[in-house]
């Protein structure tokens, strides 16, 4: 099992930052991807970026240039460094985690743009 801990939503003006942060725990293996989704009301859940171990990177086009994943591997935390926040990026945020063939994702961080 592994468990994944989200932290750093909120509520932020339009063209503010926010960092989001997900520590995994629990039987982690040395090759995965962790990943940030987001859902917003009647919408369906998307990708916003994930990382591989190795570093290789991935984004949605809507969020390209202006937010960036990483992830610290000794401390099993990735995270997400959203710049110029637009009230589209409003939804709940999830932070998901993929290691031999198993998935699973946190609870949620609700990031709230305002204009």
């Amino acid at each position: 099992q592994v468990q994944l801990v989200e932290s750093g939503g909120g509520l932020v003006q339009a063209g503010g930052s926010l960092r989001l942060s997900c520590a995994a725990s629990g039987s982690i293996f040395s090759i995965n991807r962790m990943g940030w989704y987001r859902q917003a009301p009647g919408k369906q859940r998307e990708l916003v970026a994930d990382i591989t171990s190795g570093g290789n990177t991935n984004y949605a086009d809507s969020v390209k240039g202006r937010f960036t994943i990483s992830r610290d591997n000794a401390k099993n935390t990735v995270y997400l460094q959203m710049n110029s926040l637009k009230p589209e990026d409003t939804a709940a945020y999830y932070c998901n985690y993929l290691g031999l063939g198993r998935l699973y994702w946190g609870q949620g961080t609700q990031v709230t743009v305002s204009s």
